[in-house]
């Protein structure tokens, strides 16, 4: 017989060179992050070209009340899949699979409750946001259809979420795929109606959504179990599905805190849209279709993010914490490339890829040129942001990242607006972004440098160095 150690876990991220394993698989959450961008841009393209700009402001207002649920449960998620990730570093497959369990049941419950809230109280989310008049009816009819979709949107992202901390990332992808090529062909043909279907306007946008997540989730679950994926529930494991205490703490305690996180960004933006709102349709359809276009610019930042996530949730579980520095650094250079390399390509098309979404001719295409031109630059300090947040979160950092969203996007941002705005007007808004954006990039150096968390990594590196 032959000793060593037992073969690690497919999808080990413990192994190799650090820049390609953390590239290798970041890359298919970078092109479902795409995707998702890209259906988004698609739909809002039809909405704008089809249906005029009212509508095209009306999908911004219903998507970030969508956001702001879908942030409840996001926190939970995060949770799930940095536990996730330390039970796979340490070969733990039952681990993983009890967490799965739990973040769904707790996660499905929720997403129930607030569908029926959200489609119950549309109209006061809409007047909450100041949605203006001409297009409020219309974003009533898109939400309370794409309301139904929440809960399959919800499993499977947290599906999707565990399957990455496992270093699964191809899986969520292939199903990504298929729901955004159902969604962009479903969009024209229920916005405009065919055959015995008549047209349904902008609440066909919202079905379209729906079909397409229902059936994407069902083929999800049949490869799952076809392929007997390790994260797969079977028998009495589908009983973990009803949390218990002991894997449910874990989940609430740093989920919740996870949850707030998401809350106080979605706050942010409904802070914004509301104020955008205020400066009439023209601004509020300009920043509708800035928001189509910065989601791209912000995808490295995310998909990189999450993969350092996990990549030192890993490391943490395989106790190979001296590396997890240099993942950080890693991600942190190759958000810097990617996001610049984007800006850099959007630039000099700004304006045909605006007139995609609000026409020619359009008022509202020069208000967003000259709102690109202030406010896209704050992305290169947000994406290292977000990588640095991501060790963070492996490590159950939450609260300091909560306290630098507080001070950089209330504080620095909405503080500097109402400064500013006397003397600059709207634009007051893309300098106080401006300055939030560097805000949380300094204060996050702070956290991640001279914070707790260090003490206690360094003080077990240290030894295990002298065992």
């Amino acid at each position: 017989m032959t000793g060593g150690a037992p073969p690690r876990l497919r999808g080990d991220l413990t192994q190799g060179p650090l820049l390609r394993t953390l590239m290798v698989f970041a890359m298919p959450q970078l092109v479902g992050n795409v995707l998702q961008s890209l259906n988004g841009s698609i739909n809002a393209v039809w909405v704008g070209q089809l249906l005029g700009e009212q509508a095209l402001a009306a999908t911004a207002n219903a998507n970030i009340v969508m956001f702001l649920l879908f942030a409840l449960v996001f926190g939970f998620g995060m949770a799930a899949t940095v536990r996730i990730g330390q039970a796979w570093g340490r070969q733990d497959v039952v681990a993983a699979r009890r967490t799965l369990g739990a973040a769904l049941g707790l996660t499905g419950l929720i997403a129930l409750a607030t569908t029926v809230l959200g489609m119950v109280f549309a109209p006061q989310l809409l007047d909450w946001l100041a949605t203006p008049g001409a297009s409020r009816a219309e974003a009533l009819a898109y939400l309370r259809v794409v309301f139904i979709a929440n809960p399959m949107t919800t499993a499977m992202t947290m599906i999707a979420m565990g399957l990455r901390g496992a270093g699964d990332a191809n899986t969520p992808l292939r199903f990504l795929i298929l729901a955004t090529v159902l969604d962009v062909v479903l969009n024209p043909l229920l916005i405009m109606g065919f055959g015995p279907v008549p047209p349904l306007g902008i609440a066909g946008s919202a079905l379209a959504t729906v079909i397409a997540t229902t059936i994407a989730f069902a083929a999800l679950l049949a490869w799952i179990y076809a392929r007997d994926l390790p994260l797969r529930l079977r028998g009495p494991e589908l009983g973990w599905l009803k949390p218990q205490p002991g894997e449910l703490a874990p989940i609430l305690g740093k989920g919740v805190p996870m949850g707030a996180q998401m809350l106080v960004i979605s706050g942010a933006g409904v802070i914004m849209i509301g104020l955008v709102n205020r400066e009439g349709l023209a601004m509020a359809a300009a920043y509708g279709a800035l928001l189509q276009v910065w989601n791209y610019i912000g995808m490295p930042a995310m998909a990189i993010g999450g993969a350092v996530s996990a990549m030192v949730a890993q490391h943490i579980g395989a106790a190979r914490e001296d590396r997890v520095d240099a993942i950080g650094f890693a991600g942190a250079m190759a958000n810097l490339l990617t996001t610049g390399v984007l800006i850099a390509v959007l630039l000099p098309f700004d304006r045909p890829v605006l007139e995609l979404f609000l026409g020619r001719g359009s008022e509202a295409v020069e208000t967003a040129m000259h709102i690109q031109t202030l406010g896209i630059w704050t992305y290169l300090p947000f994406g290292v942001t977000i990588v640095l947040f991501g060790s963070l979160r492996a490590y159950g950092v939450v609260w300091s990242q909560i306290a630098v969203l507080l001070l950089s996007m209330y504080l620095i941002r909405f503080g500097g607006y109402a400064v500013l705005y006397p003397h600059y007007g709207a634009d007051s808004l893309w300098y106080s972004f401006i300055a939030g954006s560097l805000t949380s990039l300094a204060l996050t150096l702070l956290a991640y440098f001279r914070g707790p968390w260090r003490r206690a990594m360094q003080a077990r590196l240290a030894a295990q160095a002298k065992a």
